[in-house]
């Protein structure tokens, strides 16, 4: 069962044009100590952040933000806006070539076309599928944001399209390795479903048979942050790795003294 979190003040303003945004601060930790506030947030893409957005972004004292978005995702929703003295790195976690033409489908398909490949679960199969990849096969690319955290990239912004799955599934590495409960990873992960974060569904037809119940019935597990897809993860971690100990040393190559760096910048101190 997932653990009720305390309610720890942040800053978590209603911005206008960057969706799914928090700081992560708070998280407990295994051995008691918690997530520093002010040190390490997510939110879905800022390709559309507003002016007063920007503002707010910029008061945070962000020192990088890590943008998982592939170029297809950059040429739906456009580049990110510029923060002045802020690093930008790009690690794309997947391939735009990937379920490009699937994406496409989503976006342009018609009630039959949605029903034949998204019924049945398979919406949510694939969603599972995909945050099994993320974490088998792209550990380099995790391997290089925990270094960099490390080293000198906090504060830190981490996003994607929605924020979700890929920001979602590399803020879950992140907190794994400073030592986050899997529970508390869980209940911050699934904070994503919340109205107000979701990501807003992009249907070329406006027309309201686009959007009827049944579409966005068949579309929904796509754009929800459900436990199955994040468990799919842990187990992908457990059943290639054994441990999550021996995932951050051997997959991640994080040796003892990068990962206590990393508890340095990212936890409380110790009382």
């Amino acid at each position: 069962m997932t653990q009720q979190l305390p309610q720890v003040p942040s800053a978590e303003p209603e911005l206008a044009g960057v969706r799914n945004f928090r700081d992560v601060g708070g998280l407990p930790t295994v051995d008691g100590r918690r997530v520093r506030q002010g040190r390490l947030f997510r939110s879905g893409h800022l390709a559309h952040a507003t002016a007063e957005d920007a503002a707010f972004l910029s008061s945070l004292g962000l020192h990088t933000i890590f943008d998982f978005r592939n170029a297809a995702d950059v040429s739906l929703d456009g580049r990110d806006v510029e923060l002045t003295g802020v690093r930008n790195v790009n690690i794309p976690l997947t391939d735009p070539a990937d379920g490009s033409e699937f994406w496409r489908m989503v976006r342009d398909g018609d009630l039959d076309k949605l029903r034949r490949v998204l019924s049945d679960d398979r919406a949510a199969g694939r969603m599972a599928d995909s945050y099994r990849s993320i974490i088998t096969t792209r550990t380099a690319e995790h391997s290089r944001v925990l270094h960099d955290l490390a080293e000198d990239s906090v504060p830190a912004l981490m996003h994607c399209a929605a924020g979700k799955d890929r920001a979602g599934l590399s803020i879950a590495v992140t907190l794994l390795a400073v030592g986050v409960e899997r529970d508390a990873v869980e209940a911050d992960y699934l904070k994503s479903n919340d109205p107000r974060r979701r990501y807003l569904v992009k249907r070329s037809d406006e027309s309201a048979g686009a959007h009827s119940d049944e579409v966005m019935r068949l579309l929904s597990p796509l754009f929800e942050a459900r436990a199955e897809y994040l468990e799919t993860a842990f187990t992908a971690i457990d059943e290639t790795w054994g441990t999550t100990d021996r995932y951050l040393t051997e997959g991640l190559k994080l040796t003892p003294e990068t990962r206590e760096k990393l508890r340095a910048r990212l936890l409380e101190d110790a009382s």
